[in-house]
């Protein structure tokens, strides 16, 4: 991994303020309109639901309990990889949350947040192992982990107000410093499997094709990412896509 916790914390404070700002704006404001109702780019997630997931995310932060000196931490890679096999899960959680919370759902995610910065804070600066609920991490792989979350669903968000007919998607929920940390981390990762020298070119297009939410394409591939080094070659990650 290679943002600090300093960074990842004021990525996730800028990119939390930013998408807090679009859902009062966009969602909160429009419910009578349909706009939370709707379907969302995810498959069987109402765009209410989705919001509710985003609060949910900042819950595993506030979560996260200290754990001994000694104990081994999952690597970024290794906590982002334990997603898939509780998609399930997780989609059934967000329907309840949503329901649970469906009277204010901004109230709930200001909560949720609000309690995650706490545990930031809490510990001071100091990047100790914490348990988070899929295992062992340090607390700025997690701090990152909740920065993808809020990158990859902000986006998710805006496409999916973008559909609704006759609604108003507002300004970008996607903060821009968010996105870059999120992608150079996504790409650190498939540099440390393939040992690849390569760069970020187009930050939006490589994180949604690292997060599935585009379809592997190696022309699409050549737009968000390149080789370093004029000669050589871009790889092809089609075996190695998505990440999460």
């Amino acid at each position: 991994m290679t943002a600090t916790l300093a960074e990842a914390t004021t990525a996730l404070h800028d990119q939390w303020e930013r998408l807090r700002a679009w859902v009062v704006d966009v969602v909160d404001d429009a419910a009578g309109s349909g706009v939370g109702d709707a379907p969302s780019v995810l498959e069987g997630w109402t765009v209410t639901e989705l919001v509710a997931h985003v609060g949910r995310a900042m819950d595993a932060l506030a979560a996260c309990t200290p754990l001994p000196a000694g104990t081994v931490p999952l690597t970024l890679a290794e906590y982002l990889g334990t997603y898939a096999g509780r998609a399930a899960d997780i989609a059934d959680t967000t329907r309840e949350l949503a329901a649970q919370v469906a009277d204010d759902p901004v109230a709930w995610i200001d909560a949720r947040a609000a309690a995650a910065f706490a545990t930031l804070s809490s510990h001071g600066g100091t990047d100790g192992v914490v348990q988070a609920r899929r295992g062992p991490v340090r607390l700025s792989t997690m701090t990152v982990s909740r920065v993808v979350e809020l990158v990859v669903h902000a986006d998710d968000l805006f496409a999916s107000v973008h559909r609704v007919p006759g609604a108003g998607a507002g300004p970008d929920p996607v903060e821009p410093g968010a996105l870059r940390l999120v992608a150079d981390e996504l790409l650190a990762i498939v540099v440390a499997r393939g040992g690849w020298d390569l760069e970020v070119t187009d930050p939006r297009r490589w994180v949604r094709l690292a997060a599935g939410r585009e379809p592997y394409d190696v022309d699409a591939l050549a737009v968000a990412l390149a080789p370093r080094w004029t000669g050589d070659s871009l790889p092809d990650l089609g075996r190695m896509l998505p990440l999460l």
